[in-house]
C-alpha cells in the first residue's frame, strides 16, 4: 500500500504528524499534552480526569454551553483519554470543519475558563468514574493490576482515588494545567482528508511561542508488590496477572506479540483452548501486551468461581511457561493472519491511525509505515517466537484478585 507521513515542527517545539488517507471524507486529529498521570505531582491522582472535563467548560470567550454548542455543531466525536505520560484531546469529523475545530481546541488548551464554579461537578464526575467501577470489577482488577506492576508512578491509575480527588482544589489543578500544557512537548497528529501545509501554517499561528523546557524527570520507585487481594462480596474471583515483556524499541518486540496472539488471539489459542474450553475453569479470559515508553508486560484477565480461582491461575501460570517448550508452524500462521486483520482494520479508520502515529513517534521518535509492521509481523519464525520465549521467559507474575477468595501465588 502506498503511505506518506507528514511532518512539521512547530517554532515552539510542538510535533506536527499527518497520514492521508485518499478514500476518506473525513479527518481525525489528536492533542497529545504531557499531562499524564504518571507526570501528576504526588497526591493527585486522578486530576487527569477532572481537568480533561473542566477544559471543555468554556474557553476563550465561549461559556461552557456556548463551547458545547460550537463543538456540536462541528459535528465533533470526541474523545478524551488520560493516559501514563498524556492527556490525548481529539475529535473526528467532516473534513471541511477541521479548521473550525483546531480554532476551538486552540481555546480550549490555551485559554479554558477554569472558573470555580465549574470545578466541583468535574471533580464529582471523577469521583463517580472510581465509584463506577465497584459495578466492573474486571475493570477494576486491571487498574489495580497495573498499579502493583509497573515502578511507581508509571503504573499510577488514570481513574483516580477517591481521597486524593476529593482533596483536590480549583488551585491545585489550574497548577497541573499551567506547569503540563507545554506546548513545546506536545504532539500533535492529523489522519484522513486534509492540507497539511494549510494545518502547519493554522498551527503556527495558533499555537506561537517560546519554546519551554520539559518537566523534571519522573522519580521511580520499586513495584509494589507481588500480590494484591481486594475483598468483594461477590459470586466470583476476577483474576489479573501480569508478568514483563520488551518494549516496543526492542528487537523482540514483534515475537513477543506473535507469542501473546499465540497464547490468546482467539477461540483457538491456548488459554481460551486449556482454561476454558478443556477444564471448564473461567467464563472468562485473555491476554494481550500492555506497554509504556519505558516499560511493558503481558497482562492476563480471568474470571472464576471461588471454588476454582486456585486452579484456574496455576493451570494460566503453566500455559504462559509452556509457549517456550514450542508453538506450531499453525499457530503462529493464526496468530500472524490475526495481527494482520487488526493492522488493516487500524488502517481504515482515521481515530486509529491519528492515535498510532502519535504514540509511535513519542516511544520511538519516528512512525512506522503499516507495511512496516506488516513485513515484521511476517518475518517472524517459530524458531525466533520461540527463541525469544526461551530467553526472556514469562515469570514472575504479578497479581491481583478481587472477589471473595484469596488464591496462593
Amino acid at each position: 500500500m502506498a503511505e506518506r507521513l507528514d511532518e512539521h515542527i512547530l517554532g515552539n517545539g510542538m510535533v506536527v504528524l499527518g497520514e492521508p488517507m485518499d478514500a476518506v471524507e473525513s479527518a481525525a486529529f489528536n492533542f497529545m499534552l504531557p499531562a499524564g498521570a504518571a507526570v501528576l505531582p504526588e497526591g493527585c491522582c486522578g486530576a487527569g480526569n477532572v481537568i480533561s472535563d473542566w477544559i471543555f467548560r468554556g474557553a476563550g470567550d465561549k461559556s461552557s454551553r456556548e463551547l458545547g454548542d460550537a463543538l456540536d455543531g462541528l459535528g465533533l466525536h470526541r474523545s478524551e483519554l488520560v493516559g501514563s505520560a498524556h492527556i490525548s484531546l481529539g475529535a473526528a469529523l467532516e473534513a471541511s470543519n477541521l479548521a473550525e475545530a483546531l480554532n476551538l481546541y486552540a481555546d480550549i488548551i490555551l485559554r479554558p475558563s477554569l472558573q470555580a464554579d465549574q470545578f466541583a461537578p468535574a471533580r464529582q464526575l471523577a469521583i463517580d468514574g472510581v465509584h463506577s467501577l465497584d459495578d466492573d470489577p474486571r475493570h477494576k482488577v486491571m487498574i489495580e493490576l497495573r498499579e502493583q506492576f509497573y515502578p511507581h508512578p508509571l503504573g499510577r491509575s488514570t481513574v483516580g482515588r477517591v481521597a486524593e480527588l476529593e482533596s483536590l482544589t480549583a488551585e491545585k489543578a489550574r497548577a497541573i494545567v499551567k506547569d503540563n500544557f507545554n506546548l513545546s512537548q506536545t504532539i500533535f497528529a492529523v489522519a484522513g482528508k486534509y492540507d497539511f501545509e494549510k494545518i502547519s501554517r493554522q498551527l503556527e499561528r495558533l499555537f506561537a511561542g517560546q519554546r519551554r523546557e520539559p518537566g523534571g524527570a519522573v522519580e521511580l520507585r520499586p513495584r509494589a508488590g507481588k500480590y494484591t487481594h481486594i475483598d468483594d462480596e461477590s459470586a466470583q474471583v476476577h483474576i489479573g496477572l501480569m508478568t514483563d515483556s520488551v518494549t516496543l524499541m526492542d528487537e523482540d518486540y514483534y515475537n513477543a506479540r506473535l507469542a501473546v496472539s499465540v497464547l490468546s488471539g482467539g477461540m483457538s489459542a491456548r488459554l481460551f483452548t486449556e482454561v476454558r474450553e478443556k477444564r471448564g475453569l473461567c467464563y472468562a479470559i485473555g491476554a494481550r501486551y500492555h506497554a509504556l515508553k519505558d516499560a511493558a508486560g503481558i497482562m492476563c484477565y480471568a474470571g472464576t468461581t471461588p471454588e476454582k480461582s486456585q486452579e484456574t491461575l496455576d493451570v494460566i501460570t503453566s500455559e504462559f511457561s509452556r509457549l517456550a517448550d514450542g508453538i506450531s508452524d499453525e499457530e503462529l500462521a493464526r496468530a500472524k493472519v490475526g495481527l494482520k486483520s487488526a493492522l488493516i482494520l487500524q488502517s481504515e479508520s482515521s481515530s486509529s491511525r491519528a492515535g498510532a502515529i502519535g504514540g509511535d513517534y513519542y516511544v520511538l521518535g519516528r512512525v512506522r509505515s503499516l507495511d512496516e509492521i506488516k513485513d515484521a509481523v511476517e518475518a517472524t519464525t517459530v524458531d525466533s517466537v520461540v527463541g525469544f520465549l526461551r530467553d526472556k521467559k514469562f515469570k514472575d507474575f504479578t497479581v491481583v484478585t478481587v472477589g471473595p477468595k484469596k488464591v496462593s501465588v
